[in-house]
């Protein structure tokens, strides 16, 4: 259940934990996306330079409170830091947003991207009332699609020359999932706690 008070969000699971940046992440956001791998899809990356992982770091605060984006770290109790989550793209009239996830190349094929999922969906159907969200994924990250149809993720078409990658113009695959979809099915079911306050800036009116 969400809660408030003004106690920082947090969104919790049976291993991970959703929660803000802080400045002395960056140093493991760097080891994660400095691998090439790990961002071979991204508009971005990798990171050559820590002070760029600070930088990102930096960002996510004006943007929060701006309503433009709600990401934050998935955090491992024993690990750390193992890649960031997120919500984007809102259009509050519409209550929708696009969900985004990245995990360190270790947590690959590990559970972590289902159990991040269930998290960060909780938030957005749950603790947002939002009632759609969109997932992009480029045509050729063949894993993604995979990952995102196991998910519940229904794929709605191609999107042609969507955006331009390293320069070059990419299809990407346009995914969703609904609200009534989620409450039907598996993710909903994970165990989820949403603590601290859930920024209003991204709930429909």
């Amino acid at each position: 259940m969400a809660g408030s008070g003004g106690a920082e969000l947090e969104v919790r699971g049976s291993e991970l934990v959703l929660r803000y940046a802080r400045e002395e992440d960056a140093p493991a956001l760097f080891a994660l996306a400095s691998d090439p791998e790990v961002t071979r899809f991204f508009s971005w990356g990798p990171y050559t330079d820590e002070s760029e992982a600070a930088a990102y770091v930096r960002s996510l605060t004006r943007k929060r409170l701006d309503g433009e984006r709600l990401e934050l770290l998935i955090v491992h109790p024993a690990e750390g830091v193992i890649g960031v989550t997120g919500l984007s793209e809102f259009s509050l009239r519409d209550r929708r947003a696009v969900i985004g996830t990245w995990h360190g190349r270790k947590w690959w094929g590990t559970g972590a991207n289902r159990q991040s999922k269930a998290l960060v969906l909780a938030l957005a159907f749950q603790g947002l009332g939002l009632g759609r969200v969109t997932a992009w994924c480029g045509s050729d990250n063949v894993r993604s699609q995979k990952a995102l149809e196991r998910l519940g993720f229904v794929h709605e078409g191609v999107l042609r020359r969507w955006h331009y990658h390293r320069g070059e113009p990419k299809d990407v695959i346009s995914y969703s999932m609904l609200r009534e979809e989620w409450v039907a099915g598996d993710l909903a079911r994970e165990p989820v706690e949403i603590t601290g306050e859930v920024p209003v800036q991204f709930k429909p009116l």
